[in-house]
């Protein structure tokens, strides 16, 4: 009877707990519709407390629920925008923390050398665009590689080759031609010419014009001494009236925007850009014109920053549409134009070891601004050396600061390729982020090796997990337009460090899928003191949100690149729609 007596109380008091909760359920209100639904996907959100979910829903700009389809479904009314995944993989908005935004738009408008093969390539594209120019006007180029061409060119010094060929394909245009590190330019006779450039003209400091065995200039113009060309081609382009400089760059705006969200990029980090570019891109964003969101470093003068950091840092402006909270300085150059900064000599040029660039005084000026105006400090870093001299900068800055210790501040050393092995735990204990870009790994490993020699390369040249183990948040990205835009192919990289011949770049360094994601993601919004408002997709957070036509956290590694963008939403508006038929 007892036993009886408790399965009944128990039964009853289940059905009256159940009538309850129906009855609230009854009684709940039903949810505001949203403005967009996406529903029937899989969706990886980056958010430990809900890791996984079927569809979310977004009003105005901001996430308003996350779960499966039946707990989306009362969110639909007459008026939301439905669009169903059909399985695709739906991820927090992607970020690049390391590109040159206008940089993006000016390479679309110029010759694009990364196609050319070899020397002859570029020779050829130049003599054509010569063909259509006016005499006096100025061809311009960027993403040419010595070490990608095959055969290597010859006649050569050092692995470049001599202007001669080029110079005779465009007598009468001043040709200017970025490497694609963007840390070295090669010129054309007429070019040299207008810049004043002969046999006696001295290498800049943190530069060098690269000079045949009679003394005459080669055309190749390393580091710092490339400002000697760029000084006359802006004389030149000074000559546009203000109302066709302030053109010029909106056309760089906008296509440097449309080509980040056709890559599903949500947000763009901007490694450095002048007060003028600022200006414009809060007027765009005023004219709401800016579909895409950029997180920007201030770069200029050491002279003008005292004055300028405090005038320009902006947070979040417009709809979370703009930010300026940092300031960036160049420690060294690039390892393929041999600028980098080392400890010892290049493996295979023995009379240097890179050049370093922005004084270490002006950086350590530039430390003392950032933390009286509640900046961060980004410092371009390449090298052993550069890593190590950047690293102890920001240690002493932290000593003079103790208030503000590394956590705190966040600041960031961009690329940290190539690092001594005593110098990588200092990441995590400092607090230092390192900006890297997985797509430079595969890139470059063809001549890292050759550079560096193989135990300096294994010891510390993109090591991704040597870093996270110190507790180091690495932020992910490509230096577009040194390397394309496209975030699939760097989180590839990331992933598998695999070369077009197959061979695996040091894979003990890989990133697992979901490592490489937080890069994409997470950390890449920490990096920017934006975590609380993107980087995952949650309840109350922004809502961009990248659509993939793969799963490309579970098909197998080789399809990783076969991935496309489907819809690239920011702030709950679809920005970028692939076609069914595969077109933009």
């Amino acid at each position: 009877m007892q036993i009886s007596t408790r399965i009944v109380s128990s039964a009853a008091l289940l059905f009256a707990v159940t009538t309850i909760a129906d009855l609230r359920a009854q009684t709940r209100p039903a949810p505001r519709p949203a403005d967009l639904v996406l529903r029937g996907g899989k969706i990886v959100t980056v958010d430990e407390a809900r890791p996984a979910a079927e569809a979310l829903a977004a009003s105005g700009d901001t996430i308003v629920a996350v779960g499966s389809n039946q707990e989306i479904q009362p969110y639909i009314g007459p008026n939301t925008r439905v669009i169903d995944l059909k399985g695709a993989l739906a991820v927090p908005g992607l970020i690049d923390a390391h590109v040159h935004f206008t940089g993006v738009g000016q390479a679309a408008r110029n010759l694009k050398l990364a196609t050319a093969t070899n020397w002859d390539d570029i020779v050829r594209m130049v003599g054509d665009a010569a063909k259509k120019a006016k005499p006096g006007d100025w061809i311009l180029g960027r993403g040419w590689h010595q070490e990608k061409w095959t055969p290597l060119v010859s006649p050569n010094v050092e692995g470049f080759p001599l202007h001669d060929a080029l110079s005779k394909v465009s007598p009468d245009n001043p040709v200017w031609l970025t490497h694609a590190s963007g840390h070295a330019g090669f010129a054309n006779a007429k070019a040299m010419q207008v810049a004043g450039v002969t046999k006696a003209t001295p290498d800049p400091k943190g530069g060098q014009i690269l000079k045949d065995r009679n003394g005459n200039p080669t055309g190749l113009f390393n580091e710092r001494a490339q400002s000697i060309v760029g000084d006359a081609l802006a004389r030149d382009r000074a000559k546009r009236t203000r109302a066709q400089i302030e053109a010029d760059l909106r056309t760089e705006i906008q296509l440097a925007a449309e080509e980040s969200l056709s890559k599903g990029l949500t947000t763009v980090s901007d490694a450095g850009s002048p007060p003028a570019t600022i200006e414009l891109m809060k007027k765009v964003v005023d004219e709401k014109k800016l579909p895409v969101r950029v997180w920007m470093m201030l770069r200029e003068t050491p002279d003008r920053l005292a004055s300028d950091m405090p005038k320009y840092r902006i947070v979040n402006y417009g709809d979370k549409r703009f930010t300026v909270r940092a300031v960036k300085r160049a420690v060294d150059g690039a390892l393929g134009s041999r600028g980098a900064w080392l400890l010892d000599p290049y493996a295979d040029l023995q009379t240097t070891s890179g050049f370093n660039t922005d004084s270490l005084e002006d950086i350590r000026r530039s430390a003392e601004l950032a933390i009286l105006n509640d900046y961060q400090l980004c410092v371009h870093a390449i090298g052993d050396r550069g890593n190590r001299e950047v690293l102890d900068m920001f240690e002493e800055a932290f000593k003079r600061h103790p208030e503000k210790n590394g956590k705190l501040l966040r600041w960031r050393i961009e690329h940290a390729q190539h690092i001594s092995a005593a110098d990588i735990p200092r990441f995590g204990a400092l607090g230092i982020i390192p900006s890297m870009q997985g797509i430079h790994a595969t890139s470059d490993a063809p001549f890292v090796l050759a550079r560096l020699g193989p135990k300096r390369a294994e010891e510390g040249a993109y090591v991704w997990q040597k870093l996270m183990k110190t507790g180091a948040t690495i932020a992910n990205g490509t230096d577009a337009p040194v390397e394309d835009i496209n975030p699939i192919a760097s989180f590839y990289a990331s992933v598998s460090r695999k070369l077009k011949d197959g061979t695996v770049f040091y894979p003990d360094q890989r990133m697992s899928r979901m490592e490489a994601l937080r890069s994409y993601t997470i950390n890449a919004a920490y990096a920017g003191f934006d975590e609380d408002i993107k980087g995952s997709l949650k309840v109350g957070k922004l809502a961009d949100v990248t659509v993939l036509s793969k799963d490309i956290m579970t098909i197998p590694e080789d399809q990783i690149p076969t991935a496309e963008i489907l819809y690239t939403i920011v702030g709950g508006k679809v920005e970028f729609t692939r076609r069914a038929d595969g077109t933009r």
